[in-house]
């Protein structure tokens, strides 16, 4: 079985690379090719080309990436039809695979294209859901709400599931981990992630350095800051950091990742996947997220939910804290922060309530990554 992945985003890698260890499982035989980061490089995947080029976000971002961005649309398409894979999956980045697949519809090619995780079209944009059903053959899904937006238009759906909640990360060792970083027992720990693509750190690590520097004069030298992050990002994010008032040790790597979050007091965040990753890791935890100022001006207009975070659409109230937009600030995300560190009952208050979010994120006895793998079997044995 030969399988063709593209995702631009690192929460895409990390969606692919369950699904490809899945897929390998079920077919040791299969072959994976395309586009992705370096969770998916672990399983086999030599990728076209460094998927970091796609990581941007926001109309005033791409744009002076648009020449780059379409000549791999391009350079990705070829390579699809010389390969001639037995099924596409795309995972998210809407944006750049939506160019792909009107690309590939226009040169007759026969190959099943299969998009995981639902563009966010009850977020906004939500005549999206036409163009997703028009240019794909099956949509599988993280939330359980989402299949209706787009199977009134025809498209086959499928609620898989969010492979977050496979994450088993109670045989974590985090006095071992404490103890590889040279981190005393006696200290808290603060997990600090400011994002994966360059436009999100240029934006948010100032943000969260100076709310650590505003912690840092309150709680007297008891705290420590892990910050884990990504190769693409890495120099960018130790130089924001280097001269933070809180020490501060840098992790890469899935495992190193989540020790971190278990590790850990409380987390701030930029808004996205990690913030689920964080609650089934029992994290306390705010995101914050903003864009330039322009584009948050705009999404300020056309974003139609009050929520960022799933956990709080999901429950339709705030049970994370959210900083997002004009509400990104050091001394809100600072004063949040000591509130969780300070009172130990709202701090179980929101692991309670994180965890029984992530509880409706799963279909009863089966894995979202296996349920995924058996529908791309499904898809190529009856193709």
């Amino acid at each position: 079985m030969k399988v063709y992945f593209v995702t631009g985003e690192p929460s895409g890698d990390l969606l692919a690379s369950s699904l490809m260890r899945e897929l390998k499982t079920r077919r040791p035989d299969t072959e994976f090719h395309g586009v992705g980061g370096e969770t998916m490089k672990e399983y086999g995947l030599d990728s076209l080309f460094d998927m970091k080029e796609l990581s941007v976000m926001g109309f005033f971002e791409v744009l002076p990436r648009l020449p780059l961005i379409l000549k791999r649309v391009s350079q990705t398409v070829d390579d699809i039809l010389l390969r001639s894979p037995d099924v596409l999956v795309t995972v998210d980045s809407w944006g750049f695979v939506k160019e792909l697949l009107s690309r590939l519809s226009k040169r007759n090619t026969s190959i099943p294209r299969v998009h995981y995780v639902a563009p966010q079209v009850w977020a906004w944009k939500r005549g999206r859901a036409k163009a997703v059903a028009r240019l794909t053959d099956r949509l599988l899904t993280l939330l359980p709400y989402e299949p209706r937006y787009f199977e009134k238009y025809g498209l086959k759906c499928d609620f898989v599931g969010h492979p977050v909640v496979e994450n088993d990360t109670t045989t974590i060792d985090v006095a071992d981990f404490r103890r590889r970083h040279d981190i005393p027992s006696s200290v808290d720990l603060l997990t600090v992630l400011p994002g994966s693509r360059h436009g999100e750190v240029k934006r948010l690590a100032p943000v969260f350095k100076k709310a650590l520097d505003i912690i840092a004069s309150q709680i007297d030298g008891r705290l420590q800051a892990v910050i884990p992050t990504v190769e693409a990002v890495e120099g960018e994010v130790r130089k924001t950091f280097a001269d933070s008032d809180v020490p501060c040790v840098f992790v890469k790597g899935r495992a190193e990742r989540y020790a971190a979050f278990r590790a850990s007091r409380a987390a701030i965040a930029a808004s996205g996947t990690v913030s689920l990753e964080l609650a089934s890791c029992g994290t306390p935890h705010i995101i914050a997220y903003k864009f330039n100022p322009l584009t948050d001006f705009i999404a300020d207009i056309v974003v139609k939910v009050e929520y960022a975070n799933l956990i709080n659409i999901l429950y339709d109230k705030e049970v994370i804290p959210e900083f997002t937009l004009s509400e990104c600030r050091p001394e809100l995300i600072a004063t949040k922060i000591m509130e969780i560190l300070n009172d130990d009952a709202l701090a179980a208050n929101m692991r309670r309530k994180a965890e029984a979010g992530l509880g409706l994120l799963r279909l009863p006895n089966v894995r979202p990554s296996e349920r995924a793998a058996e529908i791309i079997e499904e898809i190529v044995i009856s193709d």
